[in-house]
């Protein structure tokens, strides 16, 4: 019996995706693979990352050889009928699907197969669809069945991500030593909070891993070349070269290089920022993990390997393990255990759009230095660390009151390592505490002290972080005490930014503060 094609999305192109052991496809099966231009029609992507995400199926296509069909097509339900169309047995063929991959009565038994999409869209598409079974997902250490047990042992349980963390690491038996946490404490947080090395602009660490560009990325830049010019699509930031891992061995590579020679260092600088060297000693693994090129575990066992030979430092490693079994999980659990509504939460009625400088990533525009260095950042490379994320470009659309699901959907566009399931925690509730506190326990924002206390950032800066009013007003320092003040009943309320807000009654200059931040209004700051 000739065993049932997989269709692979975008973001499942590592081999634990068609791995028959751990509840893949039959290891014979023929594989789809859809290039759909729709995706990039819907929205204003960044150039690079629809470079990387381009890049990354077509070599995974080369890879797979006569195993794969590769459709170039105008939609998802498109491809899939050419797809099924073109060298597939005919008895594999999807039936009842109309033009939009709507299913016409009903569900027939499993023809096609595919491991859980990552988003509720491409989750609700491929469902009605008929034909085709839906294989558990892949690419993460939790189940979600498994989740759900943990949320439900009780059920007055706050959903914080450190009971979860500790959860996942017993589960996994990682950086464990027995039933104890390696070092006898779980979170070595207070050991990852270091400012920048004063007097250096660049830490002294071996530079990142930097893949080669090659013939399909010469015809990719070719393809959205002609696209844009044709009108086609419309892109944001600058396209070249290649910064991030296209392939599972350029994956490899990119993990490798972090664990040997950037993870020592990783741990102490974590939350630092340096104008001249935006990478420090982070992993760059993002996008390598949600393209499905790496397997977290893979990660965290390699990095557990550098601790226990001695080669790198338990608060790196913790740091690290942190980032990849805690929060990403966290983050992918929440995005479906909070349920649809989720992405239309905004507890705080910020309302505000965002501003055309913002959109189209104008740093040229900006004067505030944090600003406009992470800005560029962004439109250069579709990347920057998570600190710029929360506390620059989060905190401004925080204090400015712009609309969360805007965020939301900037965030993804225009990051590399954006997908739907990535953004909507992290922003609506991470960054942008839309969702009043379930995910959080206190908005993340701050005046500019914090910045130049983490940064070599404020310097240069035409404002002054310690300004609230004036010429030299830091916007960041303005911003944070008009975000207390707008919102003063809430906070005061909550034990965590209360504080904070009794510290207003100080401010003799806040109607001037307020009349201030409100002309500046939506310009760029």
């Amino acid at each position: 019996m000739e065993p049932r094609p997989h269709w692979l999305f975008g973001d499942q192109l590592g081999p634990h995706f068609l791995d028959p052991r751990h509840g893949g496809p039959d290891a014979r099966a023929p594989v789809i693979m859809i290039e759909a231009r729709s995706v990039l029609r819907r929205r204003r992507f960044h150039r690079a990352k629809a470079h990387l995400v381009l890049s990354a199926m077509r070599h995974r296509a080369a890879e797979l050889g006569d195993r794969v069909t590769y459709i170039r097509a105008e939609t998802y339900a498109d491809g899939l009928r050419q797809a099924l169309d073109h060298g597939l047995p005919r008895r594999t063929a999807a039936r009842g699907a109309d033009a939009d991959g709507r299913r016409k009565g009903g569900r027939a038994e499993g023809r096609v197969t595919v491991c859980h999409p990552t988003s509720r869209a491409a989750l609700r598409f491929v469902s009605a669809l008929d034909g085709v079974e839906i294989l558990p997902a892949r690419g993460f250490l939790v189940s979600r069945e498994d989740f759900q047990e943990w949320a439900g042992r009780d059920s007055g349980q706050s959903l914080r991500m450190e009971g979860f963390y500790r959860w996942v690491r017993r589960q996994h038996d990682l950086l464990m030593d027995g039933d104890e946490p390696i070092g006898g404490r779980w979170n070595l947080d207070h050991d990852n909070r270091e400012p920048p090395p004063r007097g250096r602009d660049a830490l002294d660490v071996r530079g990142p891993w930097r893949p080669r560009e090659d013939a399909i990325d010469a015809e990719i830049r070719r393809d959205l070349d002609r696209w844009e010019r044709d009108g086609q699509v419309s892109f944001v930031g600058r396209d070249g070269p290649r910064r991030f891992p296209a392939t599972r061995h350029e994956a490899l590579s990119a993990l490798r290089r972090f664990t040997a020679d950037r993870l020592p260092d990783f741990g102490r600088y974590e939350d630092a920022m340096l104008a001249a060297d935006p990478v420090m000693s982070h992993s760059l693994l993002s996008s390598s993990l949600n393209l499905g090129l790496l397997d977290p575990a893979e990660c965290v066992e390699r990095a557990e390997r550098s601790y226990r030979a001695g080669d790198a430092p338990l608060n790196s490693v913790e740091g690290f393990v942190r980032q990849i079994a805690g929060w990403r999980e966290y983050v992918w659990q929440l995005y479906w255990h909070f349920g649809e509504d989720y992405r239309h939460r905004n507890a705080l009625g910020h309302t505000a759009a965002l501003p055309g400088w913002f959109l189209d990533l104008d740093a040229d525009a900006v004067t505030a230095n944090c600003l406009s260095t992470v800005l560029a950042q962004v439109r250069d490379t579709g990347w920057t660390h998570h600190i710029p994320r929360l506390m620059v470009l989060g905190s401004r659309a925080l204090q400015d009151g712009w609309d969360p699901a805007a965020v939301t959907d900037w965030f993804h566009r225009c990051f590399v390592d954006g997908y739907d399931w990535v953004m909507l925690p992290n922003v609506v509730g991470m960054s942008q505490y839309a969702d009043g506190g379930l995910m959080t326990t206190k908005p993340y924002t701050s005046g500019g002290a914090y910045i130049n206390r983490m940064s070599d950032l404020c310097g240069p800066c035409a404002y002054r972080p310690t300004d609230r009013t004036g010429d030299h007003a830091c916007p960041y320092t303005a911003g944070y005490w008009a975000f207390l003040h707008h919102h003063r009943a809430r906070l005061a309320a909550n034990h965590r930014t209360a504080r904070a807000v009794h510290g207003l009654d100080r401010l003799q200059d806040l109607p001037v503060l307020l009349d201030q931040v409100a002309e500046r209004g939506d310009a760029a700051p």
